[in-house]
């Protein structure tokens, strides 16, 4: 069996490097305003598709650019010029779901994927598209056993993409849902004209609402009080039925998260489906996951419709139920090659020998590590705190522009 495509999100170098760093087999991305996640995340300028695009093939990584708005005419000049540029920074794909990007993206020689948002439902609608697409995400609201039928006649009908392939499927595979068919939401645009379709989502749907009888007042708060938040998808307690189903790339979801979220769930995904293909893909190990990605942003988890389930499970409170948070303890000033020590600042709260760290930087990406020993102020020490100079041993490189934190337990910790 092919090995599934590991798809990774890159919200600003810190979460790209974080995903390279930790297995992924491709990354998407969005450059300034023409994504779904325009305000979410910082978001990449034209000038970085280069730098992107080395960093992903010097480990083999494939590249997606997501235009996956809504287009409007004034849109199409700048459009025009980010596919222009992606083709010469040597950018794999563009993700997309406006005709009009496609038929762009197609006439400059790009590959196109079909984003969710068009809400591919069935294998004709598969068929269509395959005429202009290698790739097509499917509608997140479909079962596995739908993927796996539609996947089933891909391969019996032989449906291929413009490059001669065989059509591939994506899935959403992990992270934040929207209550809306597939993404497409007015409520944000309805209540602050702030569109979600357009990337700039306010997220209305996560707040605690009060349900008001019309006729009598009668007002009713009710007892789940986030009605329209979902539990974030997660798939990696059933991989093996994914892998069945006969989908191609696994997306994770994230281009608005930390890159400590994107290393994280990155490398959990990264080894169990390495684990689902070396034969030793168990419920330990499942455990053993999971546990892991409850230490990152998430609002619950639950496995969406893939199998079966007609209604979602929502967030019984607002934000993200992590078992861990990161503290802000100060920044990079110097790294010293040879000896291979790091040299940081404290710049708030205390450290401690033992704790865990963690350091994030636009090429340092997310490393995570226990502390075994510091000198402080140039003396070894076991606990520093504001103001003091810490040097500590690292096998990677740090700079001053990096960041340094403590990881610390929150109130959904078991123990």
């Amino acid at each position: 069996m092919q090995k599934i495509e590991l798809m990774a999100p890159a919200g600003n170098f810190e979460s790209l490097q974080a995903a390279l760093d930790n297995g992924c087999d491709s990354i998407y991305f969005g450059v300034e305003q023409l994504n779904m996640r325009a305000r979410a995340s910082i978001n990449f300028t034209l000038d970085d598709l280069e730098e992107i695009s080395r960093r992903c093939s010097e480990k083999n990584v494939r590249t997606y650019l997501t235009l996956n708005t809504i287009v409007y005419d004034h849109d199409l000049s700048i459009v025009k010029t980010l596919i222009k540029r992606a083709k010469e920074a040597n950018i794999t794909a563009v993700i997309a779901m406006d005709q009009a990007v496609i038929a762009m993206a197609r006439a400059e020689g790009m590959e196109v994927h079909i984003s969710t948002q068009i809400n591919i439902t069935n294998i004709e609608t598969v068929k269509f598209y395959a005429m202009f697409a290698d790739t097509v995400v499917l509608s997140r609201e479909l079962s596995l056993r739908q993927v796996k039928k539609i996947t089933e006649q891909i391969e019996k009908e032989e449906i291929k993409g413009p490059s001669g392939r065989l059509l591939e499927i994506e899935i959403f595979g992990h992270g934040a849902l929207c209550m809306a068919v597939s993404g497409k939401c007015y409520m944000s645009l309805h209540s602050h004209n702030s569109s979600a379709n357009r990337g700039a989502c306010k997220q209305n749907c996560r707040k605690k609402y009060t349900v008001i009888d019309q006729e009598s007042g009668f007002e009713m708060e009710l007892d789940n009080e986030y009605i329209m938040s979902p539990k974030d998808l997660c798939t990696i307690d059933f991989l093996d039925q994914v892998a069945d189903a006969g989908i191609k790339v696994l997306k994770i979801e994230g281009r608005g998260r930390a890159p400590e979220y994107v290393a994280k769930v990155i490398k959990c995904y990264r080894d169990a489906i390495d684990s689902l293909y070396n034969g030793t893909y168990d419920k330990e190990k499942v455990i053993s996951w999971m546990q892991e990605l409850e230490k990152v942003y998430n609002r619950g988890f639950w496995n969406g419709y893939y199998l079966g389930q007609k209604l979602g499970e929502w967030s019984k409170e607002p934000g993200s139920h992590a078992t861990q948070k990161k503290v802000y303890l100060g920044k990079g000033m110097h790294y010293f090659p040879k000896a291979e020590i790091g040299e940081f600042k404290i710049e708030a709260y205390d450290l401690a020998v033992g704790d865990t760290i963690l350091v994030t930087g636009p090429t340092t990406g997310a490393q995570e590590m226990e502390l075994k020993s510091m000198f402080v102020n140039d003396k070894e020490a076991q606990t520093a705190t504001k103001g003091d100079e810490v040097t500590m041993k690292l096998d990677f490189r740090i700079r001053p522009s990096d960041k340094l934190y403590k990881i610390v337990k929150t109130e959904f910790a078991k123990n």
